[in-house]
């Protein structure tokens, strides 16, 4: 089926108020980001919920909660600002507006979720549609949305009535717009057509009775929203007839509307995403030659939830492709319907929970408007262009719907393969024309067609998370779907119906109020292609098509809320909204395959709104809102592109280059762009962009040249007429002239030649054809110079010279390089480089330094320089005579070269003797080696091995020096033996591989010396060839041995060498690792520990063999490294690799967690100064090595940090630079190093999104600032004296707490008592004495730290009073007097001002005490009423043991087996059921057989006696005159009397009445404002039965909740504080003798406690740390059993309570035990914290075998031997205190009668609740048993002549408060299957006395002597009051009530509840009175003349005669 409830799309919301503040209003020109470009910003303060434009976009509205906003286009100017909430509302009401509807329901303030914002450019209006009155519209104007344009209904917002005067009639469904409730979806549309007038289409999610919507409330039914419709449209003519303004009536009968039955709501559910015009699909026109390529560049899409339509009603559409549809109109007929005649309704419907089918689908449905010719005005007459009186269509005969399915693995065509993911879930649409290839092998280009597109989410059974909402990581994905797919599938599906019905096709919507029928049915029909399209009357409607239309998604991406399409430039651009406020750009080809993407944050964290609108009359302008802001976007950003190349390449549909502007822009933005070749777009490809080429591109020097030719390659457009020029730079210009493809510039005059560059023979000009005076083609070309060439490399001229890029000569005469050949025509020509002269290079043999020698070089290609003569050149001052050898050599003579290193290189050349700077070509430098044997060799090996390199050196011992071997003497063949100085490292594995340097002397001549010379011990070490020093150093690798061992390294050179240090081979040995776990992000610093771990020369650390541990650290015995970061949770391999061999790790693992999760940091604020400690909260933090934390912007340095739990890390703010005003300064947090990111956002699939952005804020406020009390600097203080400082504080905004102040006296702390706003109250205990004379006053706040003042400590007084002494006795008397008065005074102000101090804090204390007590049991019993509708409810007593406790109290089994009698045997689940045994409830008359017979026919006869109204009445006033009949019986026998009679009540009635008449009479003769005072006759129990009887219900349906929840909240306020389990004292109580008068500091721990019982297994249970271990087992129990009856409760001591300390240990909690503590003389009960449970601590409960018989009841344990909290306070136990309570804080006990107060403010509202539902009725719920009395007093009152009203009023109260409801109150274990304890008792009897107060008209004359418990509710006394006396005036008020109806009252009652009780057992105790009074009654029955005549005495002694002889003994054997 199809209605259901899916995702809340189009008007889901946040909450009203955003938590962070934010500035209105934000103008911010943001940096260019890749693609996109936020241009403009306005954010709002609360959370948005719609926003619209005017038709040519000039103004945006934008609807948010509370708010409307006019802005202005395009920079989102503020103009007009309207407050529309919150108003006073309930939901449950009708809208104000409706004059006749009156609401018994409670309004308050509420806020206004704006629903729908239209605007109607025509009229000029502006629809705006709110939540509060029951979604209730009004028009604004669009000019301004403060003025209210056209007042509905007539007469509101102070209009007047409608235009003729008279009142317009107002329907509830011209109101109920839009739904009224925040997240309720509702779309909209704006409907103009020619010849009608403007109507609006509206969608509605149904939020009435059945929806989840709909508020909780006692009624069951729902007037209020039952008529309106899921779609209407409804008239929108705001210059017509208002009466019809709003309506969906088409004609007086029937609706334009669109509605489920109410009695299938709540099975059907419907989600609306988007309302949207469309004309369908149709071929476009023939296209035209100026629109290819001028076409703009971006197209305006379809009219969407916005509605907005252009001027004249027509939205702007493109042209739409052919179709084939095998059902298309005939020919002749018009192939589509006129433009904007078809309205879509996008939305997901999502079955019922309970029905088999319960996931979520997305549906399109689809409505006709008609067009011209066809519609009439929506009141029935003509319209203006009509076709006369032609109806309008129904809007249900053209409605069809059919299913959306985006499925990844949807086939071509629709076909669904196996697989794949389907996206279930519409999140919002657009429609958009866009060119699709559907196949490929198509050889002409697509045509545009109209599509949809689509963005759909994974969603499960429950609805999803929609805009506003944080969601969760869902899939999303976008899919396209064709109009003509669709409207074929309509065709098809109404065809299916009508011709030739399928049942799998198409089918009836039956649950539709306005549908034709439940099935398709075969009519003899051809339907017309109108009928086709839309329908008709005669035909079935509305129909549903069975079978989705499905697509592929094309992209996909997590998150995804919104689309908007553009097609551009053979281009489809999507933009797409993502829940993380990022807007992504891709380019789709014609195959919908995205070929390019860019994204841009818009509002970080803030989901985007699912409507998206481009600007009307810019759309290269896209508005988007967010959570809180709405936003204009650029949606291209091409100047970031240079170049045409990158421009072009991006393949950005909306950029292209602007050839003569030479930028990257968007077509429209591009001068003369609708001419050819002026634009060129992405599409056109790079191959296309302008370049030139300059013919010729190299220009010789020495040339004169006129111009150049330049070609002109891409695409340009024609430069004819356009003023041209050549731009050579250095504003160097010259005439140019184009023609064709070519342009011909005049040249670079030579004087501007640019200068050649140094050491460059040729310069490069960059040339540019200017057009219009902009360079539009650019391009180089190069100037050379070919003599420069041969300058600039003198070495090889002739060869540089040939081997030029240009044409050089080389003039062979002149040794020089040329570039004309004429200057050489006398020259041989060369025409190769390979023909010049140059140098052959040849070896010539090492020769020592100062040595002469003759040195050949060879010449190739001498010819052409034979003779020349010639210098040898070495260097640049070495020159020797050169002489040919012959033609191809040259001989250097008496070469004599120096140089004091070990060997240097000197370069060989030939130079021109008669020309300088002129040398023979030498390409391959020839060099002669000169060497100084003395240099460089320090040992023998080093000298002996230069004989490799041809030095000729020889080793002198005796000198121990190198010399030259000057006598050619032989070189000794050995040198000394090796000298190894140091080895390392000195250990290695026994895998080898270790890299061991060597270093020393003698270690070998050459490298092949040392190749297998090195070993440890017996293992070879092998050398390393490149790091052989000779010599000087070996580097080896060791080899591998199978054991450990240690030896010397040997270095053998026919002579050996030996290392003094030895090396070791041992075995690394890894034991663990830790820590063995830490965050997945990496950063974890870990230790492996083991053995020989500092080995070898190369280590890592692997993590799985792949990655490795970074930054390591080694010892011997442990290894540190940092964890490198994984991306999931998983458990890896650690092990140690020691020279790339094994690894080895022991199995060591380790695991990656979840990373830590910071949710919150508290406080936000901090002082400048820094210092602050700012709690972070999250969890995982046991994981954390180290924290710190940075603030930016303003924070000066980083803060390390303290993990303090799991869940707490503590950090100090930075110090910071200044305060950051209205921005909070962003905060970032680095664990373990790594930047804290929040792994709750869900994963960006493109790298590029990954945009950090700090999560957390913090403002900086100026430092505090403090002074003392009188603001001086020097404070006097007598030492000894104790020391109190009052410190004054200045208002700051940083909410510091008391222990954050830090106060000194020098190194002293000043104990700080008192902390308010503007005061600081601190004393000093310990004495001041000290050697200086004055201390400083310091105030430490975090790294604040300030000197207020200086102590100055007294001392000369006392001198100067010694001299006075000696000077004279009289004197010192005076100043002895003075002194002690002056002290006195100072310390009775210093007294006085504590005290005033105290009091204020007091004061302040318990406001704050009231204020957080009543929140916190506002949210308990939130919970505790959210619990009741989950569980059972509310656990009332059944009727007949509500009777029984209430007629007899005393005597109820049920009663005295819960409070008096030994809990039985419980089972292991729960408490058994307490069996009811009282004999008077329905069960067997239990008599023995041989005494039934008489015992049944005599108790028969009594009956039918007591039937008898003259003997009942004779009967009881017998039994009253009887002296020894006391009222216990009295009230024994009134109450068997109304078991008795309790199936005939109309009786039992009239009984009452008559009894009632002779009290009256009796008491009118005394005092009658006493009757009915006491309950002191039969007939006055009497009535207070027939009370409870009659009350009953009422009691149950209306009072029971409030005064239930009463009850919860007294027992929830009670726990919160410490209950004394002795006493029964406790801090928060409303009774002053209940009050625990002492300062009992109980801290509340929460356990974790597991219990098999009553349906749970586990819960955490808030206790105190001073409760008793049976007070914690309490409320365990009520914990775990809340839901079930007390009755079946287990009991305290019947459950164990077991303490698990670690995981081996674990205690069994007792209130005694051997560990209790004794304290003056007696055992203190065991609490929590006597056993030192910590917070979080687990614990069992379980039923136990064996009872705790330690102790019996803990109230019941004599005070002299226990105590728990506190001892007794009487005065012979006063001396017994012990020392440390006579050392207490000393405050008056009465002080803390404060408490009474503060538990009387969180309970006040509870009891207002219970005193509003006593002293009220509802009209469906009349009090027709107490009119019905009351009505009897007055009448009784009246007969009798008392007409004082105070009479009564006594009588009244007396009657039922007094006699029934105090009962109750006092009492409601009568009601309620609960635990009644003391305490609670005592705390009802003072509610129970402020309510018999309320009823009372006595004035209270209340004093300072006067009892608390009347004090207490004084002030709220004659509130109640007149609450009671209108009560009664409202009773007296009713019509009156007939005796019949009454008697009908009453049968009714008593058939309820028939056979509940035993008759026959209440008639036998009944009997027992008359038994014993038998004389009395046979004399008072013979004295009354009514019964003598009936001769009722003798039927009396029959029963007698019946049942007296065995009665005794019959009921004993019973």
């Amino acid at each position: 089926m199809f209605f259901p409830r899916g995702r809340l799309g189009a008007n889901q919301v946040l909450s009203p108020d955003r938590p962070p503040a934010f500035s209105l209003l934000l103008l911010l020109p943001l940096l260019p980001v890749p693609g996109l470009e936020v241009q403009r910003k306005f954010v709002s303060p609360t959370a948005t919920n719609n926003f619209a434009l005017d038709g040519s976009g000039g103004r945006i509205y934008l609807a948010a909660v509370n708010r409307l906003y006019q802005l202005s286009g395009p920079n989102l100017t503020l103009e007009v600002e309207e407050q529309v909430g919150p108003e006073e509302d309930n939901p449950l009401c009708h809208a104000p507006q409706l004059p006749q509807a009156s609401c018994e329901h409670a309004k308050k303030p509420t806020d206004n979720y704006n629903k729908l914002l239209q605007p109607d450019p025509e009229q000029g209006i502006l629809v705006v549609c709110g939540s509060v009155y029951q979604g209730f519209c009004q028009l604004r104007s669009m000019d301004n949305i403060s003025v209210v344009a056209v007042a509905f209904p007539p007469g509101a917002d102070g209009g007047d009535a409608a235009a003729g005067g008279d009142q317009v009639t107002v329907f509830p469904s011209m109101l109920n717009v839009a739904a009224n409730h925040a997240n309720a979806s509702t779309v909209g549309l704006v409907l103009k057509q020619a010849g009608q007038d403007t109507r609006l289409l509206v969608a509605a999610t149904y939020t009435g009775l059945g929806s989840p919507f709909f508020p909780r409330n006692a009624s069951l039914e729902d007037h209020r929203f039952e008529n309106t419709p899921e779609i209407a449209i409804r008239a929108l003519n705001a210059r017509g007839d208002l009466a019809r303004l709003f309506t969906f009536d088409i004609n007086p009968s029937d609706d334009n509307i669109f509605k489920i039955k109410q009695g299938a709501k709540d099975r059907h559910k419907l989600s609306f995403v988007r309302a949207f015009l469309h004309s369908g699909a149709r071929p476009p026109p023939p296209s035209r030659p100026e629109e290819e390529k001028g076409a703009p560049s971006g197209r305006r899409p379809q009219a969407g939830a916005g509605g907005s339509l252009l001027p004249g009603g027509a939205p702007v559409r493109n042209s739409r492709p052919p179709g084939s549809l095998p059902l298309s109109p005939p020919a002749g007929a018009p192939l589509s319907r006129p433009l904007g005649s078809y309205a879509y309704l996008a939305l997901n419907s999502e079955a019922n929970a309970r029905e088999k089918e319960s996931h979520s689908h997305s549906l399109l449905a689809r409505i006709c408007l008609g067009d011209a010719a066809e519609a009439t005005t929506l009141n029935g007459s003509s319209g203006g262009g009509g076709g006369g009186g032609v109806e309008t269509k129904k809007l249900t005969e053209s409605y069809i719907q059919m299913g959306l399915q985006c499925n990844s693995g949807a086939g071509h065509g629709g076909a669904t393969t196996s697989g794949g993911d389907l996206f279930n879930r519409l999140v919002s649409v657009f429609p958009a024309s866009a060119a699709l290839q559907v196949g490929s092998g198509s050889p002409s280009p697509p045509q545009p067609e109209e599509l949809l597109f689509g963005v759909f989410e994974k969603a499960s059974a429950v609805g999803g998370i929609g805009f506003g909402g944080r969601p969760a990581s869902q899939p999303s994905a976008l899919c396209i779907f064709r109009f003509a797919e669709i409207e074929e599938a309509i065709r098809v599906a109404r065809n299916s119906c009508f011709v030739a019905p399928d049942a799998g096709l198409v089918t009836v919507l039956d649950s539709v109020v306005q549908g034709t029928g439940p099935a398709c049915e075969k009519r003899k029909i051809q339907l017309q292609p109108e009928q086709l399209d839309c329908g008709a009357a005669h035909l079935q409607h509305p129909l549903s098509i069975l079978q989705p239309i499905k697509a592929r998604p094309v992209f996909t991406s997590p998150g995804l809320t919104s689309v908007a399409v553009s097609s551009v430039n053979n281009y489809t651009v999507v933009f797409l909204g993502t829940a993380n406020g990022r807007l992504v750009k891709i380019n789709l080809n014609n195959h919908m395959e995205v070929i390019s993407r860019e994204s841009i944050t818009v509002a970080y964290g803030e989901p985007v709104h699912p409507i998206m609108q481009f600007d009307p009359s810019d759309s290269s302008y896209l508005y988007l809102m967010t959570s809180y802001q709405i936003a204009r976007v650029k949606v291209a950003a091409c100047d970031q592109y240079t170049t045409c190349t990158e421009c072009l390449a991006a393949a950005d549909a909306y950029c292209g280059w602007c050839t003569l502007e030479t930028r990257c822009s968007l077509q429209h933005e591009c001068a003369n762009y609708d001419k050819s070749n002026f634009w060129i777009s992405a599409s056109e490809g790079v191959l296309q962009c302008p370049s030139m080429t300059i013919i010729p591109s190299e220009i010789n020097f020495e040339k004169e040249n006129k111009g150049m030719i330049i070609q002109i390659n891409g695409n340009i457009p024609s430069l004819n007429g356009m003023e041209m020029s050549c731009n050579y730079g250095n504003n160097i210009y010259t005439v140019a002239h184009s023609w064709s493809q070519f342009v011909y510039c005049s040249f670079l005059p030579r004087e501007k030649y640019p200068a050649f560059p140094p050491n460059q023979d040729h310069v490069i000009v960059q040339t540019a054809v200017r057009v219009n005076g902009k360079n539009i083609v650019w391009a180089n070309f190069t100037i050379y110079d070919c003599k420069r060439t041969g300058n600039i490399y003198p070495k090889t001229a002739c060869i540089s010279c040939l081997s030029a890029k240009w044409k050089c000569y080389w003039c062979t005469r002149k040794y020089t390089c040329v570039s004309n050949s004429t200057e050489c025509e006398d020259s041989v020509q060369m025409n190769n480089r390979s023909d010049c002269p140059q140098i052959v290079p040849s070896s010539v043999a090492p020769a020592s330094t100062g040595a002469s020698q003759d040195i050949v070089i060879n010449l190739k290609n001498a010819a052409f320089i034979k003779e020349m003569p010639l210098e040898c050149h070495f260097e640049t001052d070495r020159i020797f005579e050169a002489q040919w050898v012959n033609a191809s050599a040259v001989q250097c003579s008496n070469v004599l070269l120096h140089t004091p290193d070990k060997r240097h290189l000197f370069p060989v050349n030939l130079q021109l003797k008669e020309k300088p700077d002129r040398f023979i070509d030498s390409p391959q430098m020839m060099t002669v080696e000169i060497y100084n044997c003395a240099t460089g060799s320090a040992d023998c090996s080093q000298c002996l091995g230069r004989e490799d390199t041809g030095h000729q050196c020889i080793w002198s011992e005796s000198s121990s020096s190198c010399r030259l071997n000057t006598e050619s003497l032989q070189i000794p063949g050995t040198c000394p033996p090796p000298e190894i100085r140091k080895i390392e490292p000195l250990n290695g594995p026994l895998e080898g591989g270790t890299l061991l340097t060597i270093r020393g002397r003698n270690l070998g001549r050459r490298f092949s010396d040392v190749f297998n010379a090195v070993k440890i011990g017996n293992v070879k070490c092998s050398p390393l060839q490149d790091r052989y020093i000779v010599s000087e150093e070996i580097v080896c690798w060791t080899g591998e041995t199978p054991e450990e061992f240690s030896d010397v390294v040997t270095v053998n050179l026919s002579r050996e060498g030996k290392s003094r240090e030895r090396y070791s081979y041992v075995h690394p040995v890894v034991k663990f690792v830790s820590p063995s776990t830490g965050p997945k992000a990496g950063g974890t610093r870990i230790t492996i520990t083991g053995n020989n771990l500092s080995v070898g020369s190369e280590l890592r650390v692997l993590v799985n063999s792949t990655k490795e541990c970074r930054d390591l650290s080694r010892t011997d015995t442990a290894i540190t490294c940092t964890m490198p970061g994984v991306e999931f949770t998983t458990t890896v391999r650690v092990c140690v690799q020691f020279e790339k061999k094994t690894c080895i790790g022991n199995n060591s693992t380790f695991k990656y967690e979840k990373n830590p999760s910071i949710t919150d940091i508290s406080p936000k604020r901090s002082h400048i100064s820094g210092g602050r400690i700012i709690t972070v909260e999250g969890n995982g933090f046991l994981m954390v090595q180290n924290v710190s934390m940075v603030v930016h912007t303003v924070g000066k340095e980083q803060t390390n940090c303290k993990v303090n739990t799991d869940t707490v890390i503590t950090c100090p703010s930075p110090a910071a630079s200044n305060c950051t005003g209205s921005k909070p300064a962003p905060v970032d947090f680095y664990i373990n190093g790594q930047l804290y990111t929040d792994d709750s956002l869900f994963p960006f699939e493109h790298p590029e999104d990954a945009v950090h952005i700090s999560k957390f804020h913090l403002e900086y406020y100026m430092d505090p600032q403090f002074s003392t009390a009188k603001k001086e600097k020097w404070i006097k203080h007598h030492p000894g004296e104790p020391l109190t400082l009052v410190i004054h504080k200045e208002l700051d905004n940083l909410g510091l707490e008391s222990n954050e102040y830090e106060v000194k006296i020098g190194l002293i702390s000043c104990e700080i008592q008192i902390v308010s706003d503007k005061v600081i109250h601190c004393s000093v205990n310990e004495s001041l004495s000290t050697s200086e004379k004055q201390l400083p006053v310091t105030i430490q706040v975090g790294k604040f730290n300030k000197t207020i003042a200086m102590l100055h400590l007294g001392g000369s007084e006392t001198a100067i009073t010694v001299s006075i002494v000696i000077c004279s006795i009289l004197l010192l008397l005076s100043v002895v007097a003075l002194f002690v008065f002056c002290t006195k005074s100072r310390r009775a102000e210093r007294y006085w001002q504590k005290t005033l101090l105290q009091m204020e804090e007091m004061e302040s204390q318990i406001r704050e005490e009231i204020r957080k007590g009543f929140a916190e049991l506002q949210t308990d019993m939130t919970d505790l009423t959210k619990e009741l509708n989950r569980s059972q409810g509310i656990p009332f007593l059944e009727y007949k043991h509500f009777v029984t406790r209430t007629f007899f109290p005393k005597c109820s089994s049920l009663y005295e087996e819960r409070y008096i009698l030994p809990s039985q045997q419980l089972n292991s689940q729960m408490g058994s059921h307490v069996q009811e045994t009282h004999p008077l409830l329905l069960g067997e008359w239990k008599i023995p057989e041989n005494c039934r017979p008489n015992m049944e026919e005599g108790i028969a006869l009594f009956s039918t006696l007591l039937n008898n109204k003259h003997f009942l009445i004779v009967f009881v006033h017998a039994l009253e005159q009887q002296k020894d009949f006391a009222v216990r019986d009295r009230c024994n026998l009134a109450s068997l009397l109304t078991i008795a009679l309790h199936g005939k009540l109309e009786y039992y009635t009239s009984i009452m009445k008559d009894l009632l008449v002779d009290l009256i009479d009796a008491s009118a003769s005394k005092n009658p404002k006493l009757m009915l005072r006491r309950t002191e006759s039969v007939v006055e129990k009497m009535l207070t039965n027939w009370m409870s009887i009659c009350m009953y219900s009422f009691l149950r349906e209306t009072v029971g909740e409030p005064f239930f929840l009463l009850l919860c909240a007294i027992k929830q306020q009670i726990s919160k504080g410490s209950i004394d389990a002795i006493t029964g004292k406790a801090r928060y109580t409303l009774n002053e003798e209940w009050l625990l008068r002492e300062n009992i500091e109980a801290k509340p721990r929460n356990l974790n406690v597991s219990f098999q019982g009553c349906g749970m297994d586990s819960l955490s249970v808030r206790v105190m740390d001073t409760d008793t271990l049976s007070q914690v087992k309490e409320k365990i129990l009520e914990a775990f059993c809340k839901n079930i009856p007390y009755s079946q409760w287990p009991r305290v001591e019947d459950v164990d309570l077991e303490w698990f300390a670690t995981s081996t240990d674990s205690y069994i909690l007792r209130d005694l035990d051997d560990t209790s503590v004794m304290e003056d003389g007696r055992k203190k009960l065991n609490t929590l914290a006597h056993y030192k449970i910590p917070e979080g601590a687990s614990l069992a409960m379980s039923l136990t075998d064996k009872k705790d018989t330690t102790l019996s009841r803990v109230k019941d344990l004599d005070t002299e031997k226990y105590f728990h909290l506190v001892l007794p306070t009487d005065d012979l136990n006063e001396s017994k205190k012990s020392h440390r309570q006579s050392h207490r804080k000393k405050v008056l006990p009465e002080i803390y009668l404060t408490r009474l107060l503060s538990t009387k403010g969180t309970l006040q509202k509870f009891l207002d609740d219970l005193f509003k539902a006593i002293l009220s009725f509802r009209d469906d719920k009349l009090p027709v048993a107490i009119k019905y009395f009351f009505d009897f007093l007055e009448e009784q009152a009246e007969k009798r002549g008392i007409s004082d009203p105070d009479t009564l009023h006594i009588w009244k109260t007396n009657s039922l408060p007094l006699r029934f409801w105090v009962n109750i109150l006092k009492n409601p274990q009568f009601v309620f299957d609960i635990d009644k304890t003391d305490h609670i008792d005592a705390c009802l009897s003072v509610i129970a006395q402020a309510f018999i107060d309320a009823c009372s008209i006595s004035d209270l004359q209340l004093g300072k002597d006067s009892p608390t418990n009347k004090l207490l509710y004084a002030k709220e006394i004659p509130e109640y009051r007149k609450i009671v006396q209108r009560y009664y005036k409202q009773i007296h008020d009713m019509p009156p009530l007939s005796e019949q109806e009454m008697n009908a009252h009453l049968a009714e009652e008593s058939r309820k509840y028939r056979n509940e009780f035993n008759t026959n057992v209440a008639m036998t105790e009944i009997y027992k009175y008359a038994k014993r009074y038998r004389s009395q009654i046979v004399n008072a029955l013979d004295f009354n003349p009514t019964t003598r005549r009936t001769q009722l005495q003798h039927k009396f002694e029959q029963v007698i005669a019946l049942m007296e002889d065995n009665i005794y003994e019959c009921c004993s054997e019973a």
